[in-house]
């Protein structure tokens, strides 16, 4: 892979793959497209590398992703507007970054002749039960049927759940929390979510990019933690404040993939883990660095789902 574009890549995804990128010296131009200009000035002074490009730019334009697009090898589309409250409230916004942002993304990379695009989504997606969902639900349909001949770009996506200390999950929200209180909000403490690393997630793009025919959706097999027990490992009280309409107490991959009946990981984990994040921030000599992503596990894999070939098997599924 010579060339790649991330969209929404001043995102904590888009930087952690960027970093991957940069540290393969085969990469040799590395585009970054998003909206946030604070954010994209701040990758480019901490990154500094004569291969970085940056493009300011929105999904739901499309002569602007054909530009960006163009001499790009591989797309990874992980532009998105992910708050599942917000579009609650906002599920018209949705649909025009997830789902008419898509439609762009596959036009823009079928007119400027990329050859490869991996679209990331959600486990939100499977059975959902927000806008958030509905419309990445819409767009991994969009990605898996795209079709532009023999000589145009393959598509395939990723479904997964939050990311370990990602920006604007629980964990960051909650120490953030936990500096002024000794309480956090949860709205069940029964709730489950799956636990990922942001290295693991940057391995099952990368491992996409490479193995890719065309149509898969490419889902991980991960442990799962009780929420209850998050709070617990951090040392926090709770405060309940119940499940809205838009929110599963588990989620799901896939079918038989559930974080309720996913391996669990204990209290006593999570604490090791969170002792580690602080030990490698603290380590980080001054210097401004993301978090530690956690222990990898070692149950982690991943399986291939609708294919080309399974879908040319099966032409009505």
């Amino acid at each position: 892979m010579k060339s790649v574009l991330i969209t929404g890549g001043s995102g904590s995804f888009g930087r952690a793959f960027t970093k991957r990128m940069l540290a393969d010296s085969n990469v040799e131009r590395i585009a970054i497209l998003s909206r946030g200009e604070h954010a994209q000035a701040d990758m480019q002074r901490e990154l500094d590398d004569p291969r970085l490009r940056f493009f300011i730019g929105d999904v739901r334009d499309q002569a602007r992703l054909r530009r960006a697009f163009e001499g790009i090898e591989t797309v990874v589309h992980a532009a998105a507007l992910k708050r599942i409250e917000v579009g609650n409230y906002n599920p018209d916004e949705m649909v025009k970054t997830n789902v008419w942002g898509a439609m762009n993304v596959i036009e823009a990379a079928m007119e400027a002749g990329v050859g490869k695009v991996v679209a990331l989504s959600t486990d939100k997606a499977y059975q959902p039960i927000s806008p958030y969902g509905q419309s990445k639900a819409i767009g991994e349909t969009l990605f898996r049927n795209a079709r532009s001949g023999k000589t145009g770009p393959i598509f395939a996506t990723t479904r997964y759940g939050n990311i370990w200390c990602s920006q604007g999950s629980v964990v960051p929200k909650w120490k953030a929390a936990l500096a002024s209180s000794d309480t956090v909000p949860v709205s069940d403490p029964d709730c489950t979510r799956f636990y990922m690393t942001m290295d693991q997630a940057v391995d099952l793009v990368l491992d996409t990019i490479n193995t890719m025919q065309g149509g898969e959706l490419n889902i991980p097999t991960l442990p799962a933690y009780r929420i209850g027990d998050l709070a617990a490992a951090m040392g926090a009280k709770i405060h309940v404040t119940g499940l809205p309409a838009w929110e599963k107490k588990h989620e799901s991959m896939c079918e038989g993939n559930c974080s309720e009946t996913a391996r669990r990981m204990s209290v006593d984990e999570l604490k090791e883990i969170l002792i580690a994040d602080s030990l490698h921030s603290a380590s980080s000599n001054g210097k401004q660095t993301a978090p530690w992503q956690g222990y990898s596990t070692p149950e982690w894999s991943y399986r291939h789902w609708g294919s080309v070939n399974e879908m040319q098997a099966h032409p009505g599924g």
